[in-house]
């Protein structure tokens, strides 16, 4: 017989902090990444967490920039794609990175991701 957990008693119960190097399933890593709002940038990468640390303005921002205005052009040329920045995504079950920025060709273009 499995023991249930009181609802009362689920409140009480620590969700360990997400830290660089854990080995975790993605379900496990959404739910301790939804637990920690102060947390910006965490990924998952073949099941490994990787916690960001804070960014430059010359060795990220900068370049950050000029990125998102390169493949914005792009964007804006390209009839079905889609820009994103620093979103969550779901490549699979061991891998959801945030990457910086990025572009996909959504389901209505015949691609096949979907926001």
């Amino acid at each position: 017989m499995k023991a249930s957990v009181e609802p009362s008693l689920r409140k009480n119960i620590q969700i360990p902090p997400l830290e660089s190097g854990d080995r975790l399933t993605r379900h496990e890593f959404e739910r301790r990444y939804t637990a920690m709002p102060n947390i910006k940038k965490a990924e998952l990468i073949e099941g490994i967490v990787y916690v960001a640390s804070p960014l430059r303005f010359r060795s990220h921002g900068k370049p950050h920039g000029d990125l998102i205005i390169w493949l914005g052009t792009y964007k804006v040329a390209t009839p079905g794609v889609e820009l994103g920045d620093n979103a969550t995504v779901r490549l699979d079950l061991d891998n959801e990175p945030q990457p910086d920025v990025f572009l996909i060709i959504g389901k209505s273009a015949a691609g096949l991701c979907h926001p």
